[in-house]
């Protein structure tokens, strides 16, 4: 029964503690063509409150940002993105 018990709270915990974990695709005006601006992006970017990983693509010169929709949101990543001199912009799926 105490492990009946145990496991439900347990579970209960788990659900409360769930996050709203969200990805959006963005592309940056003037474009990432380089490593460096992989790098200035990634390096700056990932010290936003909510952001979880950032994965860049050179070839499609886009930035996928996976983020804690409880502490931020799409507008204060582009708003991160004013900061270190880039426009960023979602792409639409």
């Amino acid at each position: 029964m105490r492990a009946k018990v145990l496991l439900m709270a347990l579970a209960i915990a788990a659900t409360c503690a769930a996050k709203d974990i969200k990805t959006v695709v963005l592309t940056t005006n003037p474009e990432m063509h380089c490593m460096g601006c992989e790098k200035k992006i990634k390096e700056n970017i990932r010290f936003e409150k909510g952001i979880k990983d950032i994965k860049t693509n050179l070839e499609d010169k886009t930035v996928t940002i996976v983020y804690d929709a409880d502490k931020t949101n799409v507008e204060a990543i582009i708003a991160a993105f004013k900061k270190i001199s880039y426009e960023a912009s979602e792409v639409k799926k």
